[in-house]
């Protein structure tokens, strides 16, 4: 049976002619002191579990902080795999960017120079045509020349007055045709 304050207070002893009665004195002294032992057990059993549960509270908020510290180190790590990764995709694109501008330079620079060939050769051409156009003019002056001066024998001259044999077209109707070099094949001669 618990004692209360309460009964400790309200405690009444028999009295006697020379004090308290003994017996009821003893027996009350042995019900307190009972309850007192059970109180400073469960008083000792509460304080080994407040270690107890402080220890577990201590080992918690240690871990609380490892899972803060961690997880703040996580996202710096992870800010800075984002940063580096933009870096890195800003210096692959101007890489890229650096390359495909040298690409269309050198095409454009070949593209001139592929110009200025057909420019050479177009120049080649017209005067490749002006030198051919002015060797056939002066052999069909030459042809139109129906008087060939012929050296004699003693040092005199003599003019041959005949005309060449040409049976399909004279020198003459040739003069003023404007030949067409760009169909002119040397093969076909």
């Amino acid at each position: 049976m618990a004692i209360t304050p309460i009964d400790i207070q309200q405690q009444l002893f028999k009295t006697r002619p020379l004090g308290y009665e003994k017996y009821g004195v003893d027996e009350f002294l042995e019900r307190v002191a009972g309850e007192m032992e059970r109180l400073m057990r469960l008083n000792q059993e509460l304080r080994e579990e407040l270690a107890r549960t402080r220890a577990a509270v201590d080992d918690m908020r240690q871990r609380e902080a490892m899972l803060k510290e961690t997880l703040v180190m996580a996202q710096r790590m992870a800010g800075e795999v984002k940063n580096n990764a933009h870096k890195e995709a800003e210096i692959i694109t101007a890489d890229a960017r650096l390359q495909g501008e040298r690409i269309v330079r050198n095409a454009e620079e070949r593209r001139l120079q592929l110009i200025n060939e057909i420019q050479e050769v177009k120049r080649q051409k017209i005067s490749f045509e002006t030198s051919l156009r002015a060797i056939v003019m002066s052999h069909i002056k030459l042809l139109d020349l129906e008087v060939v001066q012929v050296q004699g024998g003693q040092g005199e001259s003599r003019l041959l007055e005949e005309s060449l044999p040409f049976d399909e077209i004279t020198a003459s109707q040739l003069n003023g045709v404007d030949f067409e070099l760009d169909a002119f094949d040397p093969d076909n001669l």
